[in-house]
């Protein structure tokens, strides 16, 4: 699947809290707490892609089968002539176009299933390999109301095609991107998409719940430490770490190098500030994987060295927070080392 455009964001709301799952996947959290963020994060350190991959994939099925009623309500009202009558299309009225909660995805699924294909009506395998170009909410930002963000018709053959689709990829055994789920769960699904023909949203509905409590269980926790506590990758987490141990091995070489010459003048050894500063900086930033100047400028790592801005109002006031008390610690613990060696009294060996 394709994963190289994310759909744009919409703007964040003003929040004092760190954001729900649910709004990152909603799309209404900006970085570094953003969709791109959490799926880099599933992909490169979570190693659990395939989890996030389908529940937007579902997701976008619910939105291809919003579009399709909403397209259908559309051609009713144009072809009918007494189109004004509310007791002509009551059914179709019933649905709204927002499918903003599970009454509207309950209602869009009892539509659907009254109008459900014959069983027997299966795509074949052939049709799966060659899906219609619409088929990740990664790549497309579908909205019922505005028919050009889809390019074409969806029409029941699609959705047929994209529910078993989806049914092909990820939940059947020794599939190609197979997710662990309960053998209730996937044995409903094989059974409401093989042997009972439907497609409607309510097919994926407990998977697509497992699959978010599983992320909200293992992955968010550890996403929000990383980026909404955090600005650096593990890569450079570990480098920080390195170059860390090598400046405090530096400045002790050198405190003790200038203690046993007894080099005058002792303001000489002021020059310890500088490899012991680096070293206790970098250590510090091992320990709580924040960069405290990063996060003052309000830049956040999201793959080794390539960094974006902090936008989420709420995230930037606390990394600032952290840094300035990352950066006060860090300044404590150097002064009190550089005293530490300055005013010991030198012996020359």
């Amino acid at each position: 699947m394709n994963h190289h455009h994310l759909p744009s964001q919409t703007p964040a709301p003003v929040r004092n809290r760190l954001p729900t799952l649910f709004e990152v996947l909603s799309r209404r959290t900006l970085a570094p707490v953003d969709l791109l963020s959490f799926f880099i994060y599933m992909r490169d350190q979570q190693r659990s892609l395939d989890y996030l991959d389908f529940w937007l994939d579902v997701s976008q099925h619910a939105y291809f089968c919003r579009y399709y009623v909403s397209e259908l309500r559309r051609s009713v009202l144009v072809g009918t002539p007494n189109s004004d009558s509310p007791s002509a299309h009551h059914h179709l009225y019933s649905i709204p176009d927002d499918g903003s909660d599970k009454e509207t995805d309950q209602r869009l699924s009892a539509f659907l299933r009254a109008a459900t294909p014959e069983p027997n009506l299966h795509t074949t395998q052939n049709d799966l390999d060659s899906p219609p170009n619409h088929s990740t909410l990664m790549s497309s930002n579908l909205d019922p109301s505005d028919p050009s963000s889809i390019g074409k018709r969806v029409t029941r053959a699609d959705l047929r095609a994209h529910a078993e689709k989806i049914l092909y990829t990820y939940l059947l055994r020794g599939s190609e991107r197979e997710i662990v789920l309960p053998d209730p769960i996937l044995q409903s699904i094989q059974h409401a998409i093989e042997d009972e023909g439907r497609d409607d949203p309510e097919v994926f509905n407990e998977a697509r719940d497992y699959v978010f409590q599983a992320m909200e269980r293992d992955a968010y926790p550890g996403f929000l430490r990383s980026k909404a506590l955090g600005n650096l990758i593990p890569a450079s987490i570990m480098a920080r770490l390195i170059l860390g141990l090598l400046g405090m091995f530096a400045g002790w070489w050198a405190a003790f190098s200038l203690i046993f010459l007894d080099i005058k003048p002792k303001a000489t050894r002021l020059w310890l500030i500088l490899p012991f500063f680096i070293g206790v900086y970098c250590l510090i930033a091992h320990q709580y994987s924040l960069d405290p100047i990063m996060g003052i400028l309000g830049v956040s790592e999201y793959s080794w060295m390539n960094f974006m801005k902090v936008r989420e109002p709420y995230v930037r006031r606390l990394l600032i927070k952290r840094s300035i008390w990352i950066l006060a610690l860090t300044i404590f613990i150097v002064v009190a080392l550089v005293c530490l060696y300055t005013f010991v009294p030198g012996k020359r060996l």
